[in-house]
């Protein structure tokens, strides 16, 4: 049998401060993924963790208790594995005052 996969952008060229968050992205056929996080210019001061989110609905969301570092320089890419996270999946963070990142996200699922 073969699986399915499937690469999803879900930010591209966004520039992340305060309270960001990917679009949510619709994943229930898929067993597990990885996320990645690329900062596509240098980050303005220390942007710190980032963390993975479910919902039930796609519109109310609760950490999922994945958390990895956000990316900092340019072309630093930052990962993180997941499973068993129903059908909504984003990627999430709480940058500090005066901190951004201009960032792209990538989902890789099967």
């Amino acid at each position: 049998m073969l699986r399915e996969s499937c690469s999803a952008i879900v930010a591209r060229n966004e520039t992340w401060s305060g309270a960001a968050a990917t679009e949510p992205y619709e994943a229930g056929w898929a067993l597990e993924g990885l996320v990645f996080v690329r900062a596509l210019e240098d980050a303005v001061g220390s942007p710190g963790l980032a963390q993975i989110e479910i919902s039930p609905d796609g519109m109310r969301w609760i950490a999922e208790g994945t958390t990895f570092a956000m990316p900092g320089q340019r072309d630093q890419t930052t990962w993180a594995r997941v499973r068993h996270f129903g059908n909504w999946l984003r990627v999430s963070t709480q940058l500090g005052e005066g901190v951004s990142v201009k960032v792209l996200v990538t989902f890789q699922l099967k």
